[in-house]
C-alpha cells in the first residue's frame, strides 16, 4: 500500500471507473478545468485522459446537473455528477427525490437507475451557512436513495467506486476538511461494500458511533476518556444507508452505553435514527441513557470563532460518555 491522500484516492477512483467501464462519464461545475494543478483535486487530469465526450463542464445549475444524471442513467449510462456544496443538494432535489429515487420502484424493480452523486461537505473552513449545512438526514429519509461518508482515503476510494458500479442511485459525501490528509490505499480496483460499517477499536464501557470528519473528533476524547479510566469501542459507520444495524447493535449489547457523534445539526439529525433503533432493539441492553452529540440548531456561522463553537469537539464527546456512564 502507499500514502494517497484523500482526494487522490478519489481520482484513483473516479480514473479506475472511466477505465473499466465506458458508460462511466462525470459532469458538474469546473470538473473539466485544469488551470489549476492541484494533485488532491479529485477530477484533476480526466479531462485530459478521457476527453470532453465523458468529462462534462455543467452550467451553474445544481437541478440541471442533478437532471442530466438522471435522464442518462435512464438511457443505461453510468453518471458521476458533482454537487459543489451539500446545501446545494437541495435545488437538485426534486430529480433526486422524486425521480432518482423512485424510478426503479415504478419500475418494479426491473430497470436500474446506476447515478453517482459527489457532493462536498464539512463545518470548519468558514465558507458560512448557505455552503456548510450538513444535509445527510434529508437524503436518508427519502426512500431509494443510498448515502455514503467515507472518513479515510482507502474508504474515499473503495466506496466511491461501489457507489459507481451499484444499481441504484448513491450519494457520496466527500468532506472537504478530510481532502489532503494522507492514509494508506490499495492500488487497483477495490472496493468498500455499502452497507457495512468499520470498527475502528474495541471497548468494553461505551460505544460510539460517527462517520466523516467527526470520527476524528472521536479519535481525539479517547485519550481523556482513557484517563478517566473508559474503555469506549468505536464505530466508522461509512454507509449511512444501507445501515449496517448489526455491528452497531452487536457492540451496544456488548458495552451498555451509546454515543453517536455527527456534525449535523443535533434536532432530528442522523444520530437521532441511531438512538431510536437502539431503543427499540437492544433497549435492555442498555445500562445507561443514550447520548447524542451534534450541532446547535441554528446556521453555521462564517465566522472561525463562532464556527468553532458550532461544531462539536472531544471535549463534548466526553461530557456525553460521562454522563452516560454516570461519573
Amino acid at each position: 500500500m502507499s500514502q494517497t491522500t484523500f482526494g487522490q484516492a478519489l481520482n484513483q477512483a473516479l480514473t479506475i471507473a472511466m477505465e473499466i467501464d465506458d458508460n462511466v462519464f462525470i459532469a458538474g461545475e469546473g470538473v473539466g478545468v485544469s488551470i489549476h494543478q492541484d494533485p488532491n483535486r479529485a477530477t484533476q487530469g480526466l479531462l485530459e485522459k478521457f476527453g470532453r465526450r465523458r468529462v462534462k463542464d455543467t452550467p451553474v445549475s445544481e437541478a440541471a446537473i442533478a437532471g442530466l444524471g438522471v435522464g442518462a442513467a435512464c438511457m443505461g449510462l453510468r453518471p458521476v455528477v458533482e454537487i459543489m456544496f451539500f446545501p446545494f443538494i437541495t435545488l437538485a432535489s426534486d430529480m433526486l427525490v422524486n425521480h432518482a429515487g423512485k424510478l426503479r420502484y415504478m419500475s418494479g424493480g426491473k430497470s436500474s437507475f446506476p447515478l453517482t452523486v459527489r457532493v462536498k461537505a464539512g463545518v470548519g473552513f468558514g465558507a458560512g451557512s448557505q455552503h456548510s449545512h450538513n444535509l445527510e438526514s434529508w437524503i436518508a429519509h427519502s426512500p431509494g436513495l443510498k448515502i455514503v461518508w467515507p472518513s479515510t482515503p482507502e474508504d474515499a476510494k473503495g466506496l466511491l467506486l461501489s457507489a459507481i458500479f451499484d444499481p441504484d442511485p448513491v450519494i457520496v459525501v466527500e468532506e472537504m476538511m478530510l481532502n489532503r490528509m494522507p492514509g494508506e490505499v490499495l492500488p487497483g480496483d477495490i472496493r468498500t461494500p455499502l452497507g457495512k460499517a468499520r470498527m475502528v477499536c474495541l471497548g468494553t464501557d461505551c460505544t460510539l458511533v460517527a462517520y466523516g470528519a467527526a470520527l476524528y473528533t472521536v479519535m481525539e476524547a479517547l485519550k481523556t476518556l482513557h484517563e478517566l479510566g473508559i474503555s469506549c469501542e468505536v464505530i466508522d459507520l461509512r454507509s449511512l444507508v444501507p445501515l449496517d444495524k448489526h455491528t452497531v447493535l452487536d457492540s451496544v449489547c456488548k458495552t451498555g452505553r451509546l454515543v453517536v457523534v455527527h456534525e449535523a445539526n443535533q434536532f432530528c439529525g442522523f444520530g437521532a435514527e441511531i438512538a431510536a433503533m437502539v431503543a427499540d432493539e437492544a433497549f435492555e441492553a442498555l445500562k445507561g441513557p443514550v447520548k447524542r452529540v451534534g450541532a446547535p440548531q441554528i446556521p453555521v456561522p462564517a465566522a472561525p470563532t463562532h464556527e468553532r463553537l458550532f461544531k462539536p469537539g472531544p471535549e463534548d464527546v466526553v461530557l456525553a460518555v460521562r454522563q452516560t456512564m454516570k461519573k
